[in-house]
């Protein structure tokens, strides 16, 4: 039993609170319950997610678990609490997740490992196989700093301006205080490497793996999240590491269509809204851009987060009765909403303007800060942080 802290350095929160990670996936299975549409008896009811431990793969399952009563495995790779030290969040998240599923009467497997290699591939092919027969979705939504390759060479991903340097405004956590960060151009062995770890063959050999061992069911479909964002953010994003990789993306969401009609089924790239990740706080500009984007969404009305988008995902676009929305790409697009003119105008407009004086004022810097403590636990109200709390918790894990 620990009083539990966020101790937070830089970008990095290395500490995670049990309760309030619990109290998250609490609030995402509300939210999913009290949303519901007749249209939901048509969703998925065997489910593989890979990447399910956070962001929008957890909302994924959790929006399958408790909106259309599926059975779900799940693949992450996190950490358990280990000498003294809180477990990750999305151990916990995990944990609590298993739990109110389980007390739902929804199946569930949790296979923690490394999603790249081929031991863990076969293993959740052997789960699924003898536990549910065949799956009808797949969502690929893993984020990796790093991967491994079968000749055991080790590729990382970076994220980094290609062509020329990009110097950015970051905001400090802690502080408040904005601060300017420089990244130098990257190499081509660079954008290879992030392309390797974050474009779409590893999503390719998850389905292809799949498919050999006959456990997609007639119509299954698979999924994977990308994100565009603004123009303002493209110098950095889009037109930088990471997008060559989202690029990837495109290539192999066509290589999968053609395997997913093998059984009737589809292969779709969904695009969402901007959000806080662990590795958007580190990207020069982007906390200044999401900041200004909470502002003016908040005030729109129209502010989403991982579990919003993921039951309208499902609800009006995936197992509504209704066209998809999709672009000439055909990309499903859930970010309408942030590029609406009017929110995106609000941006552009005060984007040059922010800096100490006015942050609070121009930005929604305050809300920004508060989802990145709930991504760890943190900042609800309704939990008393002085209270002593078992960190040590147990995930069964197949």
């Amino acid at each position: 039993m620990n009083i539990i802290k966020p101790r937070i350095r830089g970008f990095l929160c290395t500490t995670a609170h049990p309760k309030g990670c619990a109290l998250d996936v609490q609030q995402q299975i509300r939210h999913v319950v009290e949303n519901l549409v007749p249209t939901a008896q048509k969703g998925p009811k065997k489910v593989l997610v890979i990447g399910a431990s956070g962001g929008y793969g957890l909302a994924s399952r959790i929006t399958a678990a408790f909106g259309y009563g599926a059975d779900t495995v799940g693949v992450f790779f996190e950490r358990s609490s280990v000498k003294g030290r809180t477990a990750s969040p999305g151990w916990y998240k995990t944990a609590a997740f298993t739990d109110q599923a389980k007390q739902a009467g929804r199946y569930v497997a949790n296979v923690n490992g490394d999603a790249f290699s081929d031991e863990i591939k076969q293993k959740t092919c052997d789960i699924i196989e003898r536990d549910l027969e065949q799956v009808d979705l797949v969502v690929y939504s893993l984020a990796a700093p790093a991967r491994q390759l079968p000749d055991g060479k080790t590729v990382r991903s970076t994220l980094k301006p290609i062509g020329k340097p990009f110097t950015g405004m970051t905001i400090d956590f802690n502080s408040g205080e904005l601060r300017q960060l420089s990244l130098e151009s990257a190499t081509d062995e660079e954008v290879q490497d992030t392309v390797k770890v974050m474009g779409g063959e590893d999503w390719e050999l998850w389905i292809k793996a799949l498919a050999a061992r006959h456990l997609l069911a007639p119509g299954c479909g698979t999924i994977n999240y990308t994100y565009l964002g603004s123009e303002v953010t493209w110098p950095i994003y889009y037109h930088g590491t990471i997008g060559k990789a989202k690029e990837d993306l495109g290539r192999a969401v066509g290589v999968l269509r053609g395997v997913m009609a093998t059984v009737g089924g589809y292969a779709h790239l969904v695009v969402m809204k901007g959000l806080l990740t662990q590795a958007a706080s580190a990207i020069p500009g982007m906390s200044v851009y999401l900041s200004l984007l909470f502002k003016a969404m908040k005030s729109a009305g129209t502010h989403e987060g991982c579990i919003e988008q993921t039951t309208r995902l499902f609800n009006t676009q995936l197992f509504g009765d209704g066209e998809l929305r999709v672009d000439t790409e055909e990309r499903i697009r859930m970010d309408e909403l942030e590029l609406a003119a009017e929110i995106q105008e609000y941006v552009k407009k005060n984007w040059s303007k922010v800096g100490a004086s006015n942050l609070f004022e121009l930005t929604d810097f305050e809300g920004y800060r508060q989802a990145f403590l709930e991504m760890h636990g943190f900042g609800f109200a309704d939990i008393d942080y002085d209270e002593e709390v078992e960190f040590l918790i147990d995930i069964p894990l197949a």
